[in-house]
């Protein structure tokens, strides 16, 4: 009989401890209960909202060698078209036609520009280049642009 009160025993402090365990978790507060602080009746912050980068407009090479020979940029909405400038402004040659994509965040960013070649292919000056990648940081684009077998950096500033 020894065998069988230990046992009783053992269950029924094991049921006791049970339901004490399980009284703690019913016995808290209810979530809807008026002094239940949640998250979100803490003060939200938001990140304030800034504008995406717009870099339409006119833009000049602000590191060139000459005053009368540069290159010249026009961004619209989706295309980007440089020029190379001659004879003090008198000259005008395309360059590069393609697109833009223009950035979703505020800052610096990268772009692939791809070639429209139904306008430079006729363009004497012209890259053939199928994709040209432009970077923009610190109010700047900047892309590589090979002539005659020298390759430079081109800087353009917002006109």
């Amino acid at each position: 009989m020894n065998g069988t009160l230990a046992r009783k025993a053992t269950v029924a402090i094991a049921i006791a401890v049970l339901g004490f365990g399980l009284a703690g978790c019913a016995g808290s507060t209810p979530s809807n209960a008026p002094d239940d602080k949640t998250a979100s009746d803490a003060p939200t912050k938001t990140a304030p909202t800034t504008k995406p980068t717009d870099l339409t407009g006119e833009w000049v090479q602000s590191n060139s060698k000459s005053a009368d020979s540069y290159q010249a940029a026009t961004i619209t909405g989706d295309s980007i078209e440089i020029n190379w400038i001659s004879d003090g402004g008198d000259t005008t040659s395309l360059y590069w036609a393609g697109s833009y994509v223009a950035p979703t965040a505020d800052g610096s960013f990268s772009w692939e520009s791809a070639n429209d070649t139904s306008k430079t292919s006729s363009a004497m000056l012209a890259s053939s280049d199928p994709t040209k990648t432009f970077d923009f940081v610190d109010d700047i684009i900047s892309y590589q642009v090979s002539l005659l077998g020298t390759t430079t950096k081109v800087e353009l500033k917002r006109e």
